[in-house]
């Protein structure tokens, strides 16, 4: 695989943001989409997204095969929640690798977990989906949505060469639809695409990202 850009890079980290205060929809109102509630929260962030990322999340779901739908599993994640995921994975890695330097640990979190102030889901730019069927059977794709690469001997990766050939097709066909509709992968993570965020802009040579860091409740409201 070529060498991959991480969220933590400086080239990332350092992108401005011009803030557009586009507010969040809830995906659960859109056409040819399904909410996986796996991971639902009382207040329904979980199930929302900006609404320039929804629109194309919408478009991409419309290109995909007759039969097939988007799954979503996650889209605006509170930053006190993805602090505690960044920290806990950190400690996690930590306690199997204690000879790491705290610079290489923050690299290593970073395959998997954004840094929380640059964290797409925090700005409500990020989604994590995969394809399921008409009925609602959610499609191989290799590994379980958030697998981590120690878990998953590395086939979290998009690209990752150790998964099957089902697998693989199933992969194509989603990052075809997504990519199709002006979305970008963090390919440490096959069902991670964002449109709008620090990432995006640095795929997309944009000199400024459109979203950053938010709180749901203001921008749920129209507000910044």
């Amino acid at each position: 695989m070529p060498p991959i850009i991480l969220m933590n890079d400086p080239r990332v980290v350092d992108i401005p943001v011009h803030e557009c205060g586009e507010p969040l929809v809830d995906l659960r109102q859109l056409p040819f989409v399904d909410v996986d509630e796996r991971l639902a929260d009382q207040a329904g962030a979980y199930a929302q997204l900006r609404e320039g990322v929804a629109w194309r999340l919408a478009r991409a779901a419309r290109l995909l095969p007759e039969g097939l739908r988007l799954l979503v599993t996650e889209g605006y994640r509170p930053l006190s929640l993805q602090i505690k995921y960044f920290e806990d994975y950190a400690a996690e890695l930590r306690c199997a690798h204690p000879h790491w330097s705290d610079e290489h640990l923050h690299r290593q979190t970073s395959r998997s977990l954004s840094p929380p102030e640059v964290g797409p889901h925090v700005a409500g730019a990020a989604v994590d989906v995969t394809l399921c069927t008409a009925a609602g059977t959610e499609l191989d794709l290799g590994t379980p949505v958030n697998a981590s690469p120690e878990e998953s001997d590395g086939a979290c990766y998009t690209d990752a060469a150790r998964v099957s050939t089902a697998a693989r097709r199933n992969r194509r066909t989603l990052s075809a639809a997504l990519a199709t509709a002006g979305l970008v992968n963090y390919p440490t993570e096959w069902w991670h695409w964002s449109y709008g965020d620090r990432y995006w802009a640095y795929a997309t040579s944009a000199p400024t990202a459109r979203y950053g860091p938010m709180t749901y409740g203001a921008l749920a409201n129209g507000s910044v």
